[in-house]
This record gives structure tokens, C-alpha cells and sequence, in this order.
């Protein structure tokens, strides 16, 4: 960490120098360190208003740097600022990126090729409790970053999933990150879950920020904007939820949406997205698929399937998505009949392949 992020941090603390106007001022001054100094002639001069300058200049006497730095050691929180090379690329790809974020946990979450956001109605329906380990789990099992808002229902649930199935997940919160500002206080738990599991939670606002209601929309633009793809699960008429698919769609991000019962106020917003041009989705190769990621098959296929034996590495090479009787197998891997039926025996019990019927096998993507 830079000795010039202390002044990032310190910026920060002034709630009115937001993505916009911190991008005047690191547009036009070399260092925080000069803006911390900068008097107000050239504050204006960088393109800040009058009346801001005045109100940062007054604000900035209240604030001791080092002591803010002192805070975020105290809290085992990290920043990174949009100068910084482990920025993460897609994220300043989006209109107003974050200036710098606060993070907590594993920093290289942020920067991962496959990324899916995951959002929903606060208020789940037993439909969506049933649906969403269904399409989120194989994806994290499989190498997706899951990332969504902490939020009670969907987003709590999205990150349960991901946890459960030894996958990464990346919250991102509308409050400050520290133990005390971390919002629900009900989902404190889970946060503590997501960090002691190599995941990681994010927020663009400073350690004691309060959940303010105006933070939200705001932080909807940073689960979009880290990831390929919004995937909604359910979502009311007007929701969070659709603020953040409305985001991936101005980032020229996939939308991907989960039909619903008609009847269901949960189903009005993906209904909505669908007829806008979302990707409905039944499972997750739906996802796969609308990505055209063949890299991504690849990556999935190659971390669930890693051969622990020569029996087993040789048996993956003669298997595929088109069955193949086992006497095949016996014949093109030169193995003594008991020792290839006990090794697919093993095989299947571990999901990597399934017996279609009749002895015959496919390998499991």
C-alpha cells in the first residue's frame, strides 16, 4: 500500500467527493497527497465547485490520515484505488467506477475470469429457495465467483450456496465493512462465513458508514459492474434487483432471468427483464451457453474432473457426453475387468462420471 493511500482514504471520508468528482481530482493533480494540500484556487481548478472546495477544505482539518489508516489495520481492511494495477479490470470498464474500495479477505476474488452476480427479492418465495441452489450451485462447484448483496433472501441465499459448494463469493455491501457497520447485522454470521472461507466482501463507502437507503442503487452498479453476468432470480415490479440487472444492461453485460408463476409478485421484474431481451433460464448451462464461453466449459470441466489414479486417468480419456459400454473401456485402457469395475464403482460415487443404464458410462461436466 502506497504512502498516497492514506489521502485516498482521507478523500473518502468526505461523503460529497464521490466516482465523480474523485475523478476530477485524480485527472488533474499527480497524488491525494497534493489535493490534501491543494488550496482553494486549484481545487476549483480541477473542476470542483466552489462551494465543495470551501466544504472539503473545512472537512479535511477534522481528518488525521495515519489515524484513519490506524483504523483500517484495526479491522484488517485493505483498499485498492482505481490508479492501482490489482484494480479490478471490468469493474473500471463501467460508467462510474469506484474510486477506490475497501476490502476485506481474499483481494484476488476481485480480479477473476468468471464472475456471476446473483440477485433477488429480499423477500424469497419457497419457488426461489428451490430454484436458486439449483443454478448457483453448479456454477460455483465449477469455478464462478458468485457475487451478490448480503441482502436478506436471495442474495444471503446466493452466498449461502456458494459457500456450501467450496466455491468463492464476493459481497458487496452499501455500508461501511467493519464489523459494527456491516449491513444486515442479522447476516453478520454469513460475512464472517464468506471471509473464514477465502471469499470476500467490498464496499466503496468508509469503515462506519451507515446503510443509508440512497447507498444501495449505488452499490448495485459494483455487482454488476465485477461481474460477466446478472443472473435475477425473482423480482417485484420495482426492486433492487432490477436496478442492478438495469446496471449489467448499461455495462453491456448478459442479463439472465428465472421465469415465475404468473400468479407471483416475485415474477413481475424477471418477466419484465425476459420481455426486454434477458436470457430466460432453466438451468445453468443456459448460462454457459448464452456466454459462449468455451473456455469457461473447459475450465469447469477441468476442475471437476482431476483423475487421482492412472485408472482413473485413463478411464477419462476413453469417456465423453456419448456413453460407452464398459467393455469398451476394458478394451481400450488394457485393464483387468475387476479392476476397471471397481474404479468406476469409485468414480460415480465421487460425481465425476454416471452409469446411463447397462453399463454404459459418460463422463460428468
Amino acid at each position: 500500500m502506497s504512502d498516497d493511500s492514506k489521502y485516498w482514504v482521507a478523500i473518502s471520508l468526505f461523503s460529497k467527493i464521490g466516482p465523480a468528482r474523485y475523478k476530477k481530482l485524480y485527472n488533474h493533480f499527480k497524488t491525494m497527497a497534493e489535493v490534501w494540500s491543494a488550496s482553494l484556487f486549484e481545487l476549483k481548478k480541477s473542476g470542483l465547485e466552489e462551494n465543495i472546495a470551501q466544504e472539503f477544505i473545512i472537512k479535511r482539518a477534522e481528518i488525521n490520515p495515519e489515524i484513519e489508516m490506524d483504523k483500517l489495520a484495526q479491522e484488517d481492511i485493505q483498499i485498492i484505488t482505481i490508479k492501482d494495477t490489482n484494480y479490478p479490470k471490468i469493474l473500471k470498464e463501467i460508467f462510474t467506477p469506484p474510486a477506490l474500495l475497501y476490502i476485506k479477505g481474499n483481494i484476488d476474488n476481485l480480479n477473476q475470469q468468471f464472475n456471476l452476480a446473483v440477485v433477488g427479492a429480499r423477500k424469497i418465495s419457497n419457488y426461489g429457495k428451490q430454484i436458486t441452489p439449483q443454478i448457483v450451485k453448479p456454477l460455483a462447484e465449477n469455478g464462478f465467483t458468485i457475487t451478490s448483496g448480503l441482502a436478506l433472501g436471495t442474495d444471503a441465499l446466493a452466498h449461502q450456496v456458494a459457500l456450501e459448494a467450496k466455491g468463492k463469493t464476493i459481497a458487496v455491501l452499501g455500508s461501511g465493512i467493519d464489523q459494527k457497520s456491516i449491513y444486515p447485522s442479522s447476516n453478520r454470521y454469513l460475512a464472517q462465513n464468506i471471509l473464514d472461507n477465502d471469499g470476500t466482501i467490498i464496499s466503496e463507502y468508509p469503515i462506519g458508514t451507515l446503510p443509508l437507503k440512497h447507498n444501495f442503487p449505488a452499490r448495485n452498479r459494483i455487482i454488476a459492474g465485477l461481474s460477466l453476468g446478472t443472473l435475477v432470480i425473482e423480482a417485484a415490479q420495482s426492486s433492487g434487483a432490477l436496478i442492478t440487472a438495469y446496471n449489467a444492461l448499461e455495462q453491456n453485460r448478459e442479463v439472465f432471468a428465472i421465469p415465475g408463476s404468473l400468479f407471483n409478485q416475485n415474477s413481475i421484474g424477471t418477466h419484465k427483464l425476459i420481455q426486454k431481451g434477458a436470457k430466460l433460464i432453466t438451468s445453468h448451462h443456459d448460462i454457459l451457453e448464452e456466454l459462449n464461453l468455451q473456455e469457461v466449459k473447459n475450465y469447469v470441466s477441468n476442475q471437476k474432473i482431476l483423475p487421482e489414479t492412472l485408472e482413473e486417468k485413463l478411464i477419462i480419456k476413453n469417456l465423453g457426453t456419448e456413453p460407452v459400454h464398459i467393455d469398451q473401456l476394458i478394451k481400450n485402457s488394457n485393464l483387468p475387468t475387476s479392476q476397471i469395475s471397481s474404479t468406476l464403482s469409485l468414480m460415480e460415487m465421487k460425481g465425476l462420471i454416471k452409469n446411463m443404464g447397462g453399463q454404459n458410462y459418460i463422463l460428468l461436466n
